[in-house]
């Protein structure tokens, strides 16, 4: 009788290990990656996506810049426990990547591997795969989680969505700031966010890096 070999996770992911598939603890057991990708695990399929653009990346950065000074300046900053970008977010046996997570209301240090992000967030991509993924995919694997605000931050209908679990949907005009009870104080100021992404993807004739 022939022994099958039964190949052995690997030890660094990378673009080549896309479509791998993996259990969700061989996937938490690496630790080594190259990091100019991003990594998701769905039904025990590995999925290797580029990185965010940089009509993603600045306006995340500015809005991370925002939830800081308001954890520091305004009295009901305290809200904020933390915020971190790329965040992978377990939900069963998929590991989901949100493009910033708020931990709010917590009132301790937060542990990541325990704690659930209050407000995940997600800059869409201008594709169907990702429209697809961000408006319903994610909606619905987020609430299932626990996450309790999703923000999708449209730049190409310039336009916010907030889903607050499976069923409650709130739309915010471009002209318009969100203010959310999970959060006392803070607005989201939409139109300065889509104004930074628009630095990255109308400032030069080439168009988004």
């Amino acid at each position: 009788m022939s022994v099958v070999d039964i190949p052995s996770p690997p030890n660094r992911l990378g673009p080549k290990s896309n479509g791998m598939l993996l259990s969700p603890e061989e996937y938490d057991t690496i630790t080594d990656w190259d990091d100019r990708y991003r990594y998701e695990l769905i039904h025990g399929v590995l999925i290797v996506s580029p990185p965010a653009s940089i009509g993603e990346r600045g306006p995340n950065d500015f809005l991370g810049h925002l939830i800081w000074a308001y954890q520091e300046t305004h009295p009901h900053g305290r809200a904020v426990d933390a915020t971190a970008p790329e965040q992978e977010i377990q939900i069963g046996v998929n590991r989901r990547r949100a493009d910033r997570a708020i931990w709010a209301g917590y009132g301790r240090n937060i542990n990541l591997d325990r704690d659930i992000p209050t407000i995940a967030i997600e800059f869409v991509s201008d594709s169907s795969r990702d429209r697809q993924r961000d408006y319903i995919e994610k909606r619905r694997e987020y609430a299932q989680a626990g996450v309790k605000e999703y923000w999708v931050i449209d730049r190409f209908r310039r336009e916010m969505t907030v889903f607050r679990g499976p069923k409650e949907m709130v739309s915010v005009a471009e002209g318009d700031c969100y203010q959310t009870s999970l959060l006392p104080g803070f607005e989201v100021p939409l139109a300065t966010l889509l104004a930074k992404a628009d630095q990255y993807t109308k400032g030069s004739e080439g168009g988004e890096a």
